[in-house]
């Protein structure tokens, strides 16, 4: 998540299509709300402060409001899509789902006239959630690559890359270059645990050098905390990811340059060409009107916001 990768190829950053057990265990969990912390330290970010969210200064633009599917405009709701393990992008606190793409989204569906409904599901199962009609979007982290754009629209909305971190003062002095030997955290089924580690391991081996020891978690937060209890020597994630469990952990810094930027997509069904349209407009406009970075700055990943909101962009 950066970037959430495609089931059988991925592109520069975050999750792949397998589940983790945290997120199925979430299920079919219905949750609204915004901003929090799932890490230690105090929370960022909307209603986690106790201020108004971006989506509060936000009014709806009847026009786009009717390119939405009927079905939507009369149910007053957009049923969106989500897989809370990613802070600070999206997670739970307590029995809501928070988070920088749900601030974006609430300020999206705001303009649309409409109110967004989150279902908690997991990750692999999101993109079949918008296909089979369980969702009108998803927003979740997406990586926009070439074969997703096969099976979904998809709306740029944020930039991201890769990042390590490593316990403060980096006393096993890992550098991301070369982290042959080291023991490195990972959440499950991203790309970093699918494709960056193993590509790394690769050339390892090839330099006849030891191999990374790659230790899965079922979500970043117990990456976090293993890392920072000395439980391994390193992590890696999208790099907001990192760069916010650096900040809620405390003992934690940056390692490396981010690497691997990519774009994150919100999913709406191939047949959405014109819901997919008035969330393109929609987002230029919470754009143009301070929304958009209100939601992405009270995330601290201001680094990765951009200025446009193509559907469909090149891979």
């Amino acid at each position: 998540m950066p970037v959430r990768s495609s089931s059988t190829t991925r592109s520069a950053t975050r999750r792949s299509l397998l589940a983790t057990a945290g997120s199925l265990a979430a299920g079919a969990l219905v949750l609204t709300g915004c901003g929090s912390d799932s890490l230690s330290g105090a929370p960022q970010g909307g209603a986690a402060t106790g201020g108004a969210t971006p989506a509060a200064t936000v009014e709806a633009d009847p026009a786009l409001t009717a390119m939405l599917p009927q079905s939507v405009q009369d149910s007053g709701v957009l049923r969106v899509g989500t897989n809370a393990e990613y802070a600070p992008n999206e997670f739970l606190q307590g029995q809501e789902v928070v988070g920088m793409d749900i601030d974006l989204m609430d300020a999206v569906a705001a303009k649309l006239g409409v109110e967004a409904r989150y279902e908690n599901a997991g990750f692999d199962t999101l993109i079949t959630g918008v296909q089979g009609n369980r969702y009108d979007a998803a927003i979740s982290s997406f990586t926009i690559n070439a074969e997703r754009l096969q099976q979904v629209n998809m709306v740029q909305y944020f930039n991201a890359g890769t990042q390590w971190a490593v316990r403060e003062g980096n006393p096993d002095g890992i550098d991301p270059e070369n982290a042959c030997g080291a023991s490195v955290a990972v959440q499950s089924g991203t790309t970093q645990a699918d494709d960056d580690l193993p590509a790394r391991q690769q050339a390892c081996a090839d330099a006849g050098q030891p191999a990374i020891d790659v230790v899965p978690f079922g979500s970043q937060q117990d990456a976090a905390a293993a890392l920072a209890q000395g439980r391994v020597q390193a992590m890696l994630a999208d790099s907001p990811v990192t760069a916010y469990a650096v900040q809620q952990t405390e003992g934690l810094e940056l390692a490396g340059d981010i690497y691997d930027a990519a774009p994150y997509g919100i999913v709406v069904p191939l047949e959405g060409t014109d819901t997919a349209e008035a969330i393109s407009r929609a987002l230029q406009a919470i754009a143009e009107e301070g929304a958009y970075d209100a939601a992405v700055e009270a995330w601290g990943a201001q680094d990765g916001a951009v200025d446009e909101f193509p559907v469909n962009p090149a891979s």
